[in-house]
């Protein structure tokens, strides 16, 4: 089993940046690919970013492209995703997730593991 707990949303301004935290344990995190998923009131839970196990491959969902950063470290055993000129449809509960596996996924059925979540609100 592998548990996750999200930390870092809150209420920011258009424009404003966040950075969102994942601490991982029960397992060795190296050996998982983790992602960031949200889903806003009313929607499905939609594809952020994801990363694989060393960090040298990422993969973004298009309209996070130059505005979000997902990273990790393994000696933490923490993923991050740093979120710069948030915008008011960026709202939504941030989940992280986790899949053992070498590949990069951007599907949400694939990951095993998810986090609680956390609330991320931008004001226009």
């Amino acid at each position: 089993q592998v548990q996750l707990v999200e930390s870092g949303g809150g209420l920011v301004q258009a424009g404003g940046s966040l950075k969102l935290s994942c601490a991982a344990s029960g397992r060795t995190f190296s050996d998982y690919a983790m992602a960031w998923f949200r889903q806003a009131p009313g929607k499905e839970r939609k594809f952020v970013a994801t990363i694989n196990w060393s960090g040298r491959t990422t993969v973004y969902a298009d309209s996070m492209k130059g505005r979000f950063t997902i990273s990790r470290d393994n000696a933490k055993n923490t993923a991050y995703l740093q979120m710069n000129s948030l915008k008011p449809e960026d709202t939504a509960v941030y989940y992280c997730a986790a899949k053992h596996t070498t590949l990069v996924l951007n599907s949400s059925h694939i990951y095993d593991y998810w986090g609680q979540g956390t609330q991320v609100t931008v004001s226009s």
